[in-house]
């Protein structure tokens, strides 16, 4: 009981500085001073950027560039970021300025309720950003899609997500482990909180019939048959990609990998391809929150660091990779690799609203694919 009242409380909070920062945002342009921001900006000591991507390196460098500033970009991943957010917090000692986290559940959970960070939304471009993307302030969103080898194959070799539990491809579909991979099991309660009439319509697509099951949902019947049907399970996108596309592959793979490693394909020969038109989704979607964390001694640069990666020109070098700006204006490249902005109706989106949800849920999914996993 203490436990539900605690939980209500916490959305309750959330969704009140939701209408809170949405009722301010409508004139929030008005008077913005980005010159006045700049200025006040050179006067505070240098930044450090966390980033799950190598590519906020450059991302800093350009903001330096641009402003005369000091800025360092550094690769962290998100479980890490989460980690010493809070430890550099705790110990009055801060070292990352800014922080793009690809964990909206422990953002909305852990670090803006409890003070560690905190979400600001740049007011001359709160027009150009959709509301649920503004409270906390979401970068950009990234897909992880479904992928197959080229060379083995002239179009994807399966068409339906349920192909994926059954015995032809026992021990051939490579991907991130769930238990290693928060968004993973965020995107199972996704699927089941909003797609699982998809899920179920997939399923008689394919068969002809109903699904029957004593799960709670299809959603998790199908994570239950994919557990069973022997995933091969990595730590990181790349070895999952290169089980799918490394050059010289003679047994077919399907692989769920981030959009960013089909640059691959020109840098690395590797064959990564699309696979378009499967049903329900090719893939889906997941958040980069971005953060300016409490205590930083450059606030005022922290501010203009994120304005600027909210802008094309600032978010240029994780767009080749086909992540998406949140800002409207802002357009994936013609050369973007991997082809996902032709796509994204085809992309289960993330929905922010429920990503407490997907926080409360982590530890049941986790379980349940623990339970059902064979190697």
């Amino acid at each position: 009981m203490r436990r539900m009242m605690k939980d209500s409380a916490r959305r309750l909070l959330c969704a009140a500085s939701i209408v809170a920062t949405t009722a301010g945002a409508a004139g929030a342009g008005d008077g913005f001073d980005l010159d006045g921001l700049v200025a006040a900006a050179k006067k505070e000591k240098p930044i450090t950027v966390y980033d799950s991507t190598g590519k906020i390196v450059e991302m800093a460098k350009n903001f330096a560039k641009k402003y005369g500033l000091e800025a360092e970009g550094s690769k962290v991943k998100a479980s890490a970021q989460l980690e010493m957010i809070i430890r550099e917090a705790r110990a009055n000692n801060i070292q990352g300025d800014v922080s793009i986290i690809s964990d909206a559940p422990a953002a909305v959970a852990q670090l803006i309720p409890q003070g560690f960070a905190e979400s600001w939304l740049p007011p001359d471009l709160a027009a150009k950003i959709p509301v649920e993307y503004q409270d906390p302030l979401t970068v950009v969103t990234s897909a992880n899609v479904w992928s197959y080898n080229t060379a083995l194959f002239d179009s994807c070799p399966v068409s339906n997500i349920w192909e994926l539990t059954e015995p032809k491809w026992k021990a051939k579909v490579a991907m991130q482990d769930p238990l290693g991979k928060a968004s993973y099991v965020d995107w199972f309660n996704q699927m089941a909180k909003h797609g699982d009439e998809e899920v179920r319509a997939a399923y008689k697509a394919r068969y002809g019939k109903d699904l029957q099951t004593n799960e709670t949902s299809a959603t998790a019947a199908w994570v239950k048959a994919l557990a069973a049907n022997a995933p091969l399970l990595t730590d990181a996108d790349a070895a999952a990609a290169d089980a799918v596309g490394a050059p010289g592959q003679s047994q077919p793979f399907m692989g769920l990998i981030s959009s960013a490693k089909f640059r691959d394909n020109a840098d690395k020969g590797m064959k990564l391809g699309l696979c378009k038109d499967l049903k329900p989704w090719l893939g889906w979607l997941y958040p980069g929150v971005g953060l300016i964390t409490k205590g930083t001694d450059s606030p005022n640069a922290a501010k203009l660091f994120v304005h600027f990666i909210m802008t094309e020109e600032g978010i240029t070098p994780q767009a080749i990779d086909g992540k998406m700006s949140t800002n409207k204006d802002v357009k994936l490249p013609a050369d973007e690799p991997s082809g996902i902005g032709a796509a994204l109706n085809q992309l289960l989106p993330y929905s922010m609203a429920t990503s407490l949800d997907d926080w409360d849920a982590r530890e049941t999914w986790q379980d349940f694919w623990r339970m059902n996993y064979q190697k």
